[in-house]
């Protein structure tokens, strides 16, 4: 998706001033060009919820949502970002009340450690709506109707969560809990 806003150079020519639309909040920050949109979550707007995981785009941990589709933040350069709007695990919520996928996870016990629970829970988002946007996955029939939803079974949820590793093994219960939201 091509973003509207313009970068500003700063004087440094290694950095940009980038505006970031983060859960809702525009954000204007003086960035290095090498900073990622994970760095700029974590380092310049406080928001954690986003892990680092591998740092290579391998494990998923900082999964987030960018522009209505799930990316590994630590891939995205900010300055290729700006004006972009960006849904961390901080911003799901509706205020106290909890995204339906946060309830989810909780009620099927699906984490253990939690390290990767924020990146998991913000691909379970984008599944949920490539599905319902009737994107197939590798498994998905290949006699299904074009364009219609995609029925999330268990087979459908392991592989479009494969991108989102857990070292602790609740995948059995992240399936569930990806499940339950999807009925």
């Amino acid at each position: 998706m091509q973003h509207t806003s313009p970068q500003r150079v700063t004087e440094d020519a290694s950095r940009s001033t980038v505006t970031l639309h983060v859960n809702g909040t525009a954000h204007t920050i003086d960035l290095d060009h090498r900073t990622t949109v994970l760095d700029a979550l974590r380092e310049h707007l406080g928001l954690f919820g986003a892990k680092k995981g591998c740092d290579h785009g391998q494990c998923g941990a900082c999964t987030t949502i960018v522009d209505g589709r799930r990316q590994n933040s630590c891939l995205l350069l900010a300055v290729a970002h700006d004006g972009a709007t960006v849904t961390t695990v901080e911003g799901l919520a509706d205020g106290e009340r909890l995204h339906p996928l946060q309830e989810a996870f909780l009620a099927r016990d699906a984490l253990q450690c939690g390290y990767c629970t924020p990146g998991q829970i913000c691909s379970a988002v984008g599944v949920l709506a490539e599905a319902a946007d009737g994107h197939p996955s590798h498994v998905t029939a290949p006699d299904r109707a074009p364009g219609r939803p995609v029925e999330l079974t268990g087979d459908e949820i392991k592989e479009r969560m494969s991108g989102n590793l857990c070292r602790c093994g609740a995948y059995p219960h992240i399936v569930e809990a990806v499940e339950d939201v999807a009925r």
